[in-house]
């Protein structure tokens, strides 16, 4: 049975539900549970997956890992290598045939790519010539479909003409740029490289180009940003012509250099979860007044060029096939993160071994626990559709939990729809980590009974 009265799982009862329905936000992304497999089986379980063809239609992505960064910003939880052009060469290699090697699996061939996604790390630190190798590579190498969505993420900082045109000469048709804020003063707390002004400028010269859609995405909850300096930032991305953006909120992550420097009393702390919540809603004010068209809880569109393509389909239950050191991806069932340590990842490449320490086998419920996580980050869940997943009858079972959340402020009832509120969109992560629990609980129950 769950419990309705616990505040955990429903929510406080409060007349501001946006900023204290819950006490605080933990992740960035709803998880699940998943079977260890055996380290002694893992390269054979692997490669029996990539021996197969997948079932027919389904959706694929790739995801390529560059663990390099000439900064660590302080708030950041995945750095992992200072960019050194001899390392960055010894990696290349390492990747180019990594890429060569899992392309010629019988899996990989099967079916087309729908998206491509090239991660950090900060990706535009390679070369010019890097880039443009790396494109093509993956579109020489990989069935990727005609409409493929091939995004670059980086910085502006040294990403310039030749870099950006050696990208679009490699096959990269979207360009992802972490800009966080355009405040030189934050930007300077958050050790970003250069000034709100020379990345304005930058953005706009690649905007102009118009050639690909060029996306960025800004933090709210920073030191020194202010409501009046966020709401700065947000109108700073209409003055950049960029053709979307991501709003994303600050975790309080323990450990890193930020948390350090706030306890050193070197910078300001942080916002609170209730002024993120503000920020949120501002951002999400700003976006309806400015008639910027949602493609999720946190991502909007400027016009129908941008498509957010890969990042909706990570949310879903698409294939993943990574590539790179610290890349990670799920194939047939198998959920997999390769290794962070750049010399186990050359070592394995180089014995032609899957440089991935762990493998976990999908929970059963997988693919309804995706379903979940990809309506909630798109702020609806239809009756219809979860019951097809889910295959068989489980909205009226949980419709108390709706119900509950709907009396806390947190999501609206419709006929055959669950309509996330703005509360409920602040804490969409929650209420879909809430519900995969519920269900599990549930179902387990079922069983034993």
């Amino acid at each position: 049975m769950l419990d309705l009265n616990d505040p955990q799982l429903v929510g406080q009862s409060t007349p501001d539900p946006l900023r204290y329905a819950f006490a605080r936000k933990h992740g960035a992304h709803a998880g699940s549970d998943s079977e260890v497999v055996p380290g002694s089986q893992v390269q054979t379980a692997l490669q029996q997956a990539l021996d197969g063809a997948g079932q027919p239609g389904d959706t694929r992505c790739l995801y390529v890992h560059i663990p390099f960064c000439r900064v660590r910003c302080s708030y950041c939880n995945f750095f992992q290598y200072a960019s050194s052009q001899s390392l960055i060469d010894q990696y290349f290699d390492a990747l180019c045939r990594e890429i060569r090697h899992k392309a010629a699996q019988p899996w990989s061939q099967a079916a087309p790519f729908q998206a491509v996604y090239i991660g950090g790390g900060t990706p535009t630190d390679l070369s010019a010539t890097q880039l443009q190798q790396l494109g093509q590579m993956l579109r020489q190498h990989f069935p990727l479909a005609p409409d493929c969505e091939i995004t670059l993420e980086g910085r502006v900082n040294g990403f310039d003409r030749a870099k950006f045109e050696s990208a679009l000469a490699g096959g990269f048709n979207r360009f992802s740029f972490g800009v966080q804020s355009f405040n030189s003063q934050v930007r300077r707390a958050a050790r970003r490289l250069d000034d709100g002004d020379v990345v304005m400028r930058r953005i706009q010269e690649i905007v102009a180009y118009n050639s690909a859609p060029i996306v960025i995405d800004l933090l709210y909850g920073l030191p020194h940003q202010s409501l009046e300096v966020w709401q700065q930032d947000l109108a700073d991305y209409l003055e950049s012509g960029a053709h979307g953006v991501d709003l994303y909120q600050l975790i309080d992550m323990q450990g890193l250099p930020m948390h350090r420097q706030v306890e050193q009393g070197k910078l300001p702390p942080p916002a609170d979860t209730a002024t993120k919540a503000t920020m949120f809603e501002q951002g999400v004010r700003f976006m309806a007044i400015h008639h910027q068209r949602r493609l999720s809880i946190n991502h909007w569109a400027r016009d129908n060029r941008e498509r957010s393509l890969y990042n909706s389909l990570a949310k879903t239950t698409a294939e993943i096939l990574p590539l790179g050191a610290g890349g990670g991806g799920n194939v047939a069932g198998l959920q997999m993160m390769q290794t962070r340590k750049m010399e186990d990842y050359l070592d394995a490449i180089h014995a032609e071994r899957y440089p991935v320490p762990m493998l976990l086998r999908a929970p059963a419920g997988q693919a309804l626990q995706g379903h979940i996580k990809a309506a909630f980050d798109h702020g609806v869940l239809s009756r219809r559709a979860l019951e097809r997943v889910a295959g068989d009858d489980l909205y009226p079972t949980l419709l108390p939990l709706f119900r509950a959340w709907q009396d806390n402020g947190l999501v609206t009832l419709e006929p055959d729809y669950l309509v996330l509120t703005l509360a409920g969109q602040f804490w969409s992560v929650t209420l879909a980590q809430n519900l995969i629990r519920s269900v599990i609980t549930l179902r387990s129950e079922h069983q034993a009974a």
